[in-house]
């Protein structure tokens, strides 16, 4: 009774959190404000069902499932890093370096400077002297 009851419950919170973020996809109104929606409150969402799946699976199936906490895993992975590409290219399609607010440590936004980065391999430069 006392895992149904969890089940339940976890079901009717990743509801919430499900319709939170999708009204907030459809309802904010500029592109980096609508990304916090999917990134945040859907990812916990579809995590809240995938571990009541989990649960209902290792009680009153055959046993545990790695599935979806595996599957769990990698949505709260690649979420964040989905959102962060997706906010690096509204920055650079539709910003201004000037209008962007400032960091606060005196130094421009990383995703703009022209200083190389940690992972910078010299590919780039390959790329364009090589002629492929």
């Amino acid at each position: 009774m006392l895992v149904e009851i969890l089940i339940s419950a976890l079901l009717v919170i990743s509801g919430f959190f499900g319709f939170v973020g999708s009204y907030g996809l459809v309802k904010l109104p500029e592109p980096m404000t609508r990304l916090h929606a999917p990134t945040k409150s859907a990812t916990l969402g579809v995590g809240g069902v995938l571990l009541a799946s989990m649960l209902y699976n290792g009680y009153f199936r055959d046993g545990l499932s790695y599935h979806e906490l595996l599957i769990t895993l990698f949505i709260f992975l690649t979420s964040p890093l989905t959102g962060l590409m997706i906010a690096k290219t509204n920055i650079h399609l539709y910003w201004r370096p000037e209008d962007l607010p400032p960091t606060g440590t005196g130094a421009p936004w990383a995703t703009l400077s022209d200083a190389p980065s940690l992972m910078d391999d010299g590919a780039d430069h390959r790329l364009l002297s090589d002629g492929d």
